[in-house]
């Protein structure tokens, strides 16, 4: 049985979180590389626009998304790791949810695999700026 491809949408990413993002995801290929491919390989299918519209997700955003496996839905920060506080829910861009979200708009969904490598599919609710 044929292994099938994870749906992959349009995203969008704003010029200064293209740069900033895609020297994280470098300098991170050693130590984290899945998640550093991952994000890496998000960056360059992403549509990178000089500002990232209204209910788009960026680094900073809140964000409401649904667990399509569990239901469950979450409200987090996007952030960069050194910010990161699992208990204020501020999740990292390199971390495979984090990710996962940058470039989303609002009512878009995405699959991936996570380093397990389960398939998980999130689907973005809300998107509330910095």
């Amino acid at each position: 049985m044929p292994i099938r491809q994870p749906i992959l949408p349009s995203i969008m990413i704003s010029t200064d979180d293209e740069r900033r993002l895609s020297l994280l995801a470098k300098a991170n290929m050693t130590q984290f590389p899945r998640v550093a491919h991952f994000l890496a390989h998000e960056i360059d299918r992403a549509n990178i626009v000089p500002e990232q519209p209204k209910g788009v997700v960026r680094m900073g955003s809140q964000v409401v998304y649904r667990d399509e496996e569990t239901g469950r839905t979450r409200e987090v920060t996007l952030v960069y790791p050194h910010q990161a506080d699992i208990n204020l829910n501020r999740i990292s861009v390199l971390t495979p949810v984090g990710a996962a979200l940058i470039g989303l708009a609002e009512g878009q969904s995405i699959e991936f695999r996570t380093p397990t490598p389960e398939r998980r599919s999130l689907t973005v609710l809300v998107v509330r700026p910095d």
